[in-house]
C-alpha cells in the first residue's frame, strides 16, 4: 500500500479564470508539487497561469484510488479536476 500526497492547488490565468485542482504525488513534496502543477497547466496552453506557494498547499495523505494511482506510476503525479479545469 502507497500512500500518496494531497496539494490542494487553485491558479489563476491572465483572463482571470480561477482553477481548482489537486496535486496528487507519493512525495510530501509542494515545490514538487508545485512543478507538476505548472506542467499539467502548460500542456493545457495555460502556460500564464499563476501557482504560489499560498495557494498549492498540503491538505491530507492518502490511498490513491486506482485510477490516480496508474497516473502516478505513469507520470510521477496525479490530477484531479475540479473547478475552472479544462476537460
Amino acid at each position: 500500500m502507497t500512500i500518496s500526497h494531497v496539494f490542494d492547488t487553485y491558479a489563476k490565468t491572465a483572463k482571470n479564470q480561477k482553477l481548482h485542482f489537486n496535486v496528487v504525488l507519493d512525495e510530501q513534496d509542494q515545490q514538487q508539487a508545485m512543478l507538476y502543477a505548472k506542467h499539467w497547466l502548460a500542456s493545457n496552453g495555460l502556460e500564464d497561469a499563476v501557482v504560489t506557494h499560498e495557494n498549492c498547499y498540503f491538505y491530507h495523505s492518502l490511498e490513491a484510488p486506482v485510477d490516480l494511482r496508474a497516473e502516478i506510476d505513469r507520470q510521477g503525479y496525479a490530477l484531479y479536476k475540479m473547478e475552472g479545469c479544462p476537460k
